[in-house]
């Protein structure tokens, strides 16, 4: 089988989706042109029903686990949010339980917000990595199926959003994708092949979770601490060998941006459109922000393409970004 799924399998995986929610919208805004000085385009992923592209894959996954295991008494994952989201609001429509194990500290609205959307939450250790554990554990002792963060129908499902912006916006010629675990990029690699197109596909880290980018570079998977306070999408420790598997030979490079730079571009974001985004959400436009101001020639005269895959992030947080400064003293 194709590790990627084809643009039959991508299609069939929209029909699915749109039962639940319309394509997301992607947008054209002028002052974001202005500040990366050429044609931009946001394709919203915080315009789903939770609020982040993340509801697309658990939507697909469910759908098949049910017929594959039309007796499954739960579901049981681990999550910083939005795939617990996903999860939850996807066992709910088809009547089984979902466990979620989050790590320590976790954003408290997303935690809420995975209850009411009717996941039974657990919190255990002080990282991702921990939790999923955690999960493994609790799949064997209580006979839970074990929903990975990585699976093919999770990329199935997210390609759908890749689909719907590369259809939309065919002049495309550069899209910065955050990495987390690494659905998103490859739902990207996977749409831009099934759809034939020749755009560039940049990966975009946090400098203070650099697991994807030392994977990457060494074209193997290696660990590395997490320390990031604004991009808990993105606080993977240890990559996915599979996800790693598919990026390999497909990334067209990769951008690191810190947690200064993500609070830039979250508050870029309100200033320019009005849309809240959490620190994933606004990765894509720091890493642009970022080469506009190193590599200015880079993306001149080119259309780029961004997502704001989530906009999922705690009032005080977001208040607290607002309150920064801008650089040249903006905002």
């Amino acid at each position: 089988m194709n590790p990627l799924p084809t643009l039959a399998e991508i299609e069939s995986a929209a029909a699915l989706v749109h039962e639940v929610m319309p394509p997301t919208p992607q947008y054209a805004w002028p002052l974001l042109a202005q500040r990366l000085g050429t044609e931009v385009w946001v394709k919203h992923e915080n315009h789903t029903p939770t609020g982040a592209f993340k509801v697309r894959g658990g939507l697909v996954y469910l759908h098949g686990l049910k017929a594959r295991e039309p007796q499954c008494p739960g579901i049981v994952s681990a999550t910083r949010g939005n795939h617990g989201q996903s999860l939850a609001l996807a066992a709910r429509r088809h009547g089984i339980g979902a466990t979620i194990v989050v790590p320590h500290g976790n954003s408290r609205e997303k935690n809420a917000a995975m209850r009411a959307f009717g996941a039974t939450l657990v919190e255990h250790g002080e990282d991702f990595q921990a939790a999923t554990e955690h999960a493994t554990a609790l799949a064997a002792r209580d006979g839970l199926h074990r929903v990975p963060s990585f699976h093919r129908d999770l990329v199935r499902g997210v390609a759908t959003a890749w689909v719907e912006f590369f259809r939309a916006v065919p002049q495309l010629d550069v899209v910065y994708v955050p990495i987390g675990l690494g659905s998103g990029l490859c739902a990207a690699i996977a749409a831009r092949a099934a759809l034939g197109r020749r755009l560039r596909l940049v990966g975009v880290v946090s400098a203070h979770a650099r697991a994807y980018a030392l994977s990457l570079a060494q074209r193997r998977a290696v660990a590395s601490p997490v320390s990031t306070r604004l991009a808990d999408g993105m606080a993977c420790r240890v990559p996915d060998p599979a996800a790693l598997a598919l990026m390999l030979d497909q990334v067209d490079g990769v951008v690191e941006v810190d947690d200064t730079e993500i609070a830039q571009a979250m508050k870029a974001l309100y200033l320019d459109t009005h849309n809240v985004a959490e620190g994933a959400g606004a990765a894509s436009l720091a890493a642009a922000l970022q080469r506009a101001r190193t590599h200015p020639a880079e993306n001149a005269g080119r259309c780029i393409g961004l997502t704001l895959c989530g906009g999922n992030v705690d009032h005080e947080v977001f208040a607290e970004v607002l309150g920064t400064a801008m650089p040249g003293g903006g905002g």
